[in-house]
């Protein structure tokens, strides 16, 4: 495994690495915003809506990779919470790495697995018995143990996004 920072912006696609309708690039950290920027056609920190509409693009070889939909998610108040940008893609292979190396080299770290989690874990968003439940629920398959992983996820959220916790 590679070294873990929380000062850096990390990378990753979050969708299963097959051929299908949508893929997910997920960036984690405080260039997130700026990184997608840069290779968006719009600031993602101007527009008042979470979830906005655009395209991105390679400036260097002045190309246009693909129309994407931009959801951003500002810190504190997301799993990791650090800003949050997922850009939701056509779901090729091709076009998924493409977008995500566009990302890396503009100033994105390619993200260890699980550190996303990692991350929601060390900035005090989850316990540890949550992030370990968090692979349990990608690895469940039976109705009883996705059951029982929503309700560590249920008890989860109501620690996390209460009033009271100063993150909703």
């Amino acid at each position: 495994a590679g070294v873990f920072m929380l000062n850096d912006t990390i990378a990753a696609i979050s969708t299963a690495a097959v051929d299908g309708a949508i893929s997910i690039i997920r960036m984690s950290g405080a260039d997130a915003l700026s990184i997608a920027d840069s290779i968006l056609n719009f600031n993602v920190g101007e527009k008042k809506a979470n979830d906005q509409h655009g395209y991105v693009y390679d400036q260097e070889h002045d190309e246009l990779i693909d129309e994407v939909l931009v959801s951003v998610f500002r810190a504190p108040k997301t799993f990791t919470c650090e800003d949050i940008v997922e850009i939701n893609c056509h779901g090729g292979r091709f076009i998924t790495k493409k977008i995500l190396r566009l990302c890396l080299a503009h100033g994105a770290r390619l993200a260890n697995p699980g550190e996303f989690t990692q991350r929601a874990f060390l900035n005090g968003r989850i316990d540890l018995t949550q992030a370990e439940a968090v692979n349990d629920m990608i690895q469940a398959d039976t109705d009883e143990m996705h059951a029982w992983l929503c309700r560590v996820f249920a008890e989860a959220s109501e620690s996390c996004w209460s009033p009271d916790s100063g993150s909703a």
